[in-house]
């Protein structure tokens, strides 16, 4: 499958997909590198964090993007001219001056799906190795207007967590339960109905994990992953995500100039 010129999914079903990259955190636990350097664009293996989600929504042929900006907007701001520079993209960005929440994202951008058909939702934060061409061929197979990304997490009371039943639609959903009872936990990667966006964005929330996702229970299925996903919230993962990259993409670095 490969990205056609419009943004529609060559190769597959002809649905036209759009993306919501959720970029705008403060990354305040990656001080002090982030009083100079949004979190977004932290370097991996010599990358800029946005790259690798970036490198996945062409591999999906999704082309156009939204990526909502507040911390140190002007380098994202850049970041994004370049994308668009090289045309494989068309980067539209949201400025915040005042952080909206996750939720609060697609209130400010209720039209952003109005001509698609599906649409990504993404929380740029995290190094994943996703196949999203995969996630989005798994949500046409059902009826459901929502899909969450799943992983297996050893720590499921700090995440929020999904039980399922036997045709993987999502029947409770407990942001960091004090007994969970999965230890799936939410990946922060979501495909949406054009009608589910519209949606969330009327339930003016802040979190889509604690104002949203509970709203789609019982008509909501997951995707459970078993590839490489980490959450780049503290020196610590930071440093075990730039050890991890070289072997999880080494093929996709050593291909860039």
């Amino acid at each position: 499958m490969t990205a056609a010129a419009d943004g529609v999914l060559s190769g597959g079903s002809g649905a036209r997909v759009k993306a919501v990259l959720l970029a705008a955190g403060l990354g305040t636990r990656l001080r002090p590198l982030t009083d100079t350097t949004p979190k977004c664009l932290v370097p991996i293996a010599d990358r800029p964090l946005l790259d690798y989600w970036f490198d996945g929504l062409g591999t999906a042929g999704v082309r156009d993007v939204l990526l909502n900006t507040h911390h140190l907007p002007e380098q994202v701001r850049s970041y994004i001219e370049k994308i668009n520079a090289a045309d494989r993209f068309h980067v539209t960005e949201a400025y915040e001056p005042k952080l909206l929440g996750s939720a609060g994202t697609i209130h400010a951008n209720a039209a952003w799906m109005d001509d698609a058909d599906d649409g990504l939702i993404i929380y740029a934060d995290n190094l994943s190795s996703v196949d999203l061409r995969g996630l989005l061929t798994f949500h046409r197979s059902h009826d459901d207007p929502f899909t969450m990304l799943l992983f297996h997490t050893q720590y499921p009371s700090l995440c929020g967590i999904a039980e399922l039943d036997a045709q993987g639609r999502v029947v409770e959903f407990v942001e960091k339960p004090e007994q969970p009872r999965s230890d799936l936990a939410n990946a922060g990667v979501y495909v949406v109905s054009r009608q589910a966006y519209r949606e969330i964005a009327a339930m003016d929330g802040f979190d889509l994990g604690f104002d949203v996702l509970p709203g789609f229970v019982g008509r909501m299925r997951g995707w459970a992953f078993d590839g490489y996903h980490r959450d780049i919230g503290s020196y610590e993962a930071l440093e075990r995500a730039r050890e991890d990259a070289p072997q999880v993409f080494g093929s996709s670095l050593e291909a860039r100039p």
